[in-house]
């Protein structure tokens, strides 16, 4: 399981996203699972990372999903159509 940070904004976003396509690269099981329960502080560019994870994940073969999702992000994934491309774990 990967861990997203509590604050995912703008500003954090490419390095986030680094760390995750790294633990990505490492992570041995086919089904990987972003823990987002720490999740306080985000805006739309946490979509972007979770969006562009997946594309990663499922380039390499492997399922994706999260875990613990803030229900604001869901509204906000809802609000923009992609709620269906971020499986709850």
């Amino acid at each position: 399981m990967l861990v997203l940070p509590n604050e995912l904004t703008h500003s954090q976003a490419t390095a986030c996203l680094a760390l995750l396509l790294q633990g990505l690269r490492t992570h041995s099981q086919t089904q990987v699972v972003l823990d987002a329960s720490s999740l306080i502080r985000f805006d739309s560019a946490a979509l972007a990372v979770l969006l562009e994870f997946r594309r990663e994940s499922l380039a390499v073969g492997k399922h994706f999903s999260i875990r613990g999702m803030p229900v604001r992000l869901h509204d906000l994934a809802a609000l923009y159509g992609i709620a269906d491309l971020l499986p709850a774990d």
